[in-house]
């Protein structure tokens, strides 16, 4: 099927769902009982049907993504596997740069600029994170926090299949950043639905080797584990919109957020 054909109907999804959007942020405010610190509370009416498809991503995870992980990390040299992140994470540079100017964030936007021609020119077309050496900083930006950035509250706390934790803010963020995503415009122009489901496995495999550790140790160490997930990736979206300014926050592994077809 061709974008053409696909875009408009996902655009007109992803409008309604962010305008929706302001009339249930007030929502927001419930009182999450699996939440350790009352300041990042979490709106989760869905939680009986989040913790099914918890279950589920568990599952999907234990038996096949994180052995894949595993394997990757075991028979792939770190200089390779860092060379397949920089070069992935390139390709998402456009629109990073283009969030950024929604935002109305010049600088983010020329960092972000800067960083795509130093990596892509000297940087052999994205392996070599040649940007990060000269001192310009990585931010990447989504079209939920761009969102957000436009006042539009988190909505309900969602658990996506294969995706994992988001909200329906960031589920619309997301149906946008895929559509304009300039890789899979590309790709489904030229017929290259493969191009994108190699891309799609090699990045998650990528996202979850760098988080094996993490991830172990966050199912140990917690009593209940989908509480403990959904009150961290609160916090760690609340410091991402705020770009990291203010009260220092887990560093949580986001192993959830790779490009998908």
């Amino acid at each position: 099927m061709k974008l053409a054909s696909l875009s408009r109907p996902l655009l007109r999804t992803a409008t309604v769902l962010a305008f929706a959007l302001t009339a249930t942020a007030c929502a927001t405010n419930q009182a999450d009982p699996g939440a350790k610190d009352a300041a990042y509370q979490v709106s989760d009416p869905l939680e009986i049907p989040n913790r099914f498809v918890f279950a589920a991503n568990e599952a999907v995870d234990v038996l096949a993504l994180r052995p894949a992980a595993e394997v990757y990390v075991g028979l792939v040299p770190d200089p390779v596997r860092d060379a397949i992140h920089n070069f992935i994470d390139n390709l998402m540079a456009p629109l990073y740069i283009a969030n950024n100017l929604l935002q109305g964030n010049v600088e983010g936007a020329s960092n972000a600029t800067g960083r795509f021609l130093t990596n892509t020119i000297l940087g052999v077309g994205g392996i070599a994170d040649v940007a990060t050496q000269a001192g310009i900083p990585h931010a990447p930006e989504d079209f939920g926090q761009t969102l957000a950035v436009w006042g539009v509250g988190d909505g309900p706390y969602l658990v996506l299949p294969l995706l994992g934790p988001s909200n329906l803010r960031d589920t619309a963020g997301y149906a946008v950043d895929t559509v304009g995503d300039p890789v899979r415009i590309w790709a489904y122009a030229k017929d290259g639905e493969g191009l994108m489901l190699t891309r799609a496995g090699v990045s998650a495999v990528d996202r979850r080797s760098e988080v094996l550790k993490s991830v172990d140790d966050l199912r140990r160490n917690s009593l209940d584990f989908y509480a403990t997930v959904r009150s961290l990736h609160q916090q760690q979206r609340q410091a991402e919109i705020a770009n990291n300014k203010g009260a220092a926050t887990p560093d949580f592994p986001d192993y959830s957020s790779a490009p998908k077809p």
